[in-house]
């Protein structure tokens, strides 16, 4: 040994222990794992903590929809005149906006305004000494004046003024002035002569006419109209006579007359022989309809709001709603669509709401209820313990109820904000008004006061699970079938290549995904139809065509391409096919479909067709899917122990029995996992539907219609909504509902996956 040797031996430091070195790597590995199981579960916390957090506001901003309404006593007057006595029969008690003013209108034409708050009483005044007087009953402020042949009009109206208050605060008050004004100024219209004598006055003020019917006799009916036309200058309104014409009865003990909102029915209703239907619209006027009612006599009759719907109540407590209908033939029938009961005794009082289609009524015994026709249901039925009730009003907002009784006025606060949401206008098929049967229907807006609103969910929860199923229909079969030959046949070298580009592809937004969806790829569907279709025949065909040419070529060109390398003959093969399709679209629609395919679905085979429709969506949409089932999925087969598939292959069996017995088998938890995660992401998908789609709420498995899903409404109409409006609070259940389904679905999901990994995991 040379002395360097020697030197290096002596200058050696002593080895350490492999032991300590071992119990100190531990130690530090046991903290490590401490420390990341308290994040994961403090993690794993906050993240149920998180999503109960969502789940308890969703349901926060639910609950008032089906909270159970009240009615409570607020205030009384007494009515009275100038000289202490008391009043004539009240025909319309209307209050202001705020309800800070009320209007009492007796059936002879006497008016008294009382000031709510803070004093009772504000003044008393005649309006017309006449012997009829008919308030309108969309325009409840609007009246007419019958005397002796000679018709005239007037309205109530309320002025906001606004001022200073007195004190140091200086704060801006309100107070509500009631006034008389005549909105057509001073004219008089004769109606009738000067010994005409009024059984009963029905008026009605339309956007074109005036209309004044007046009972005669047991039998016969006065009707006529005046045209409004503009003055030169616009400032007033002319009335010149139109129509006049009389009518006789079929029926005896006219119970009441209305007329339609638009003036074409007018329907006289008897108390035991039925209602007759007048079309004032035909030339000459006729007798369209004679209507058997059912047993019972009608005690109470009016419209709801709109002039569309008709309100009957009966002496059995009963109150049915009508109104017409069209038939296969397109003619109108007069059809009962649901019917509600207060109780036993006779109805007396229908007071519909102002801006919702809801009433109440009154029975002999001083009963009150309080219905939606829209939602089918009783709110709340409350004795008043008041006896008959001569009148019922309902305020403008539908907050505050007013009852006459005795000569007195009872003030109730109302607390119902959602009377139109119920379960069954929710899930069920509800009759609208307009339609000739019932339906699923979502319109939760229109143009007009007396709107229905619509807010039936079962055809957004229809649209979401369409656009999932035909999206899935799309992407499951590539995505699966792409992550089998990637992660079990293709070339190591390869698969770092494509399994990232397939992965680029979920980068790509969803937003760019559903322009081009909607502007490009809808059209060049519309008008490349047949060349579509075609395309998804002849793709396979050229790749079963290519794999058998590559077959039959010599052994020595065959080995040129190595093992896991043959996806990239069938490049070309797929470009073909697509071209070769598209460049015959035109003649095939030529040939087969008389020019236009699009035409003749629609003509011959009754197949509706939207330019934005669920085959657009499949694509768009599945393209966006796939690279989530395809990487999850081809992980969880590349992940499959190698020692299952050699044992498998040194045993004799071939590659695709390993793959379907083994492989398969093993990795099923994480391809189920897979394509349940693509169904989530496919029903919360929100931008691709807003685009693609023509966002129409119908319920239609048609794959050329369109549809809307639960997550592109709630995109389009929450920013447009009122805050805490039913509407508002509807798209809040929607949430919720989508919430709790992909909730549902993904626990599911995961006790299956625990199921298969338990049985398969063994292996």
């Amino acid at each position: 040994m040379s002395q360097a040797a020697e030197i290096n031996e002596d200058v050696r430091l002593p080895e350490r222990p492999k032991l300590v070195i071992s119990q100190r790597y531990q130690a530090i590995r046991k903290v490590k794992n401490n420390v990341a199981k308290w994040l994961i579960n403090i993690g794993g916390i906050f993240v149920i903590l998180a999503i109960t957090m969502i789940f308890a506001y969703l349901i926060a901003e639910v609950v008032p929809l089906f909270k159970k309404p009240s009615l409570t006593l607020v205030q009384t007057f007494t009515l009275k005149n100038d000289s202490n006595e008391q009043t004539q029969p009240t025909l319309s008690l209307l209050t202001d906006e705020r309800t800070q003013v009320a209007a009492v209108v007796g059936q002879q034409g006497q008016l008294q305004f009382w000031q709510l708050q803070p004093q009772p009483f504000l003044e008393s005044t005649q309006l017309l000494n006449a012997q009829k007087i008919a308030a309108d009953p969309e325009l409840d402020r609007r009246f007419a004046f019958y005397s002796a042949g000679k018709l005239s009009v007037a309205q109530i109206d309320f002025k906001n003024q606004y001022g200073n208050s007195a004190g140091l605060d200086n704060k801006v008050t309100l107070k509500v002035q009631p006034q008389l004004s005549k909105p057509y100024g001073e004219v008089v219209l004769s109606f009738g002569d000067e010994t005409t004598q009024l059984q009963s006055l029905v008026f009605r003020d339309t956007e074109k006419n005036l209309w004044a019917i007046g009972q005669v006799d047991d039998k016969q009916l006065m009707v006529q109209s005046w045209k409004k036309q503009k003055t030169v200058f616009g400032n007033q309104i002319d009335l010149r006579a139109d129509k006049k014409f009389t009518l006789s009865a079929g029926v005896d003990s006219i119970q009441n007359i209305l007329l339609s909102g638009d003036a074409r029915w007018l329907y006289v209703i008897s108390q035991t022989q039925g209602m007759e239907v007048y079309d004032l619209g035909s030339h000459p006027v006729r007798l369209y309809d004679k209507i058997e009612l059912d047993d019972g006599r009608v005690t109470a009759s009016r419209f709801l709001l709109g002039g569309f719907s008709l309100l009957l109540g009966y002496d059995h407590g009963q109150i049915q709603q009508w109104m017409p209908v069209r038939d296969d033939r397109n003619q109108y029938r007069f059809a009962k669509v649901r019917a509600f009961t207060l109780g036993q005794q006779a109805i007396t009082q229908i007071s519909p709401e102002y801006r919702r289609k809801g009433f109440m009524a009154a029975d002999v015994a001083g009963n009150v209820g309080y219905f939606n026709t829209t939602a089918e249901v009783e709110l709340f039925k409350k004795s008043l313990n008041a006896g008959s009730i001569d009148l019922l009003e309902l305020t403008p907002r539908g907050d505050q109820l007013w009852v006459i009784d005795d000569k007195k006025i009872q003030g109730y606060k109302i607390q119902n904000e959602h009377p139109e949401v119920s379960w069954k206008s929710l899930w069920s098929k509800v009759w609208y008004e307009g339609y000739d049967h019932s339906q699923y229907l979502w319109q939760s807006s229109a143009s007009s006061n007396d709107f229905e609103p619509k807010f039936s969910l079962m055809p957004l929860a229809f649209g979401t699970l369409k656009a999932a199923f035909y999206a899935l229909l799309f992407a499951i079969p590539l995505a699966l079938c792409g992550a089998i030959y990637t992660a079990y046949f293709m070339a190591p070298a390869l698969r770092t290549k494509v399994k990232p580009a397939i992965e680029l592809m979920a980068a790509l937004p969803t937003v760019i995904l559903g322009f081009l969806a909607g502007l490009w790829l809808a059209p060049l569907v519309e008008l490349q139809l047949p060349g579509i279709f075609l395309m998804l025949i002849s793709t396979p065909i050229f790749i079963l065509l290519t794999a058998y040419g590559y077959t039959r070529l010599p052994a020595h060109w065959r080995r040129l391409i190595p093992d896991g390398w043959h996806p990239l003959l069938l490049i070309p093969s797929v470009i073909l096919a697509v071209v070769i399709s598209m460049s015959l679209s035109d003649a095939m629609q030529v040939a087969f479909f008389d020019g236009d395919m699009r035409k003749w679905l629609t003509q011959e085979m009754g197949i509706g067709f939207d330019q934005r429709n669920s085959l657009v969506v499949a694509f768009a949409m599945g393209f966006a899917t796939i690279p989530v089932i395809f990487s999850i999925a081809e992980d969880a087969i590349f992940a499959v122990p190698k020692h299952l598939s050699y044992g498998s292959l040194a045993l004799g069996a071939t590659s695709w029995q390993t793959l379907v017995r083994v492989v398969l088998p093993t990795a099923s938890p994480g391809i189920f996992s897979a394509v349940m995660i693509g169904f989530g992401r496919a029903v919360g998908e929100t931008m691709i539907v807003l685009m693609a789609t023509g966002n129409t709420p119908v319920m239609d498995v048609n794959i050329f219609e369109g549809f809307r899903t639960l997550a592109a409404n709630i995109a389009v109409e929450m920013p447009e909504t009122e805050v805490h409006s039913s509407h508002f609070r509807v798209l809040f259940l929607a949430a919720l509902v989508l919430l709790a389904f992909t909730f549902v679905v993904n626990t599911s999901a995961e006790l299956v996956r625990q199921r298969l990994r338990e049985k398969y995991g063994s292996l």
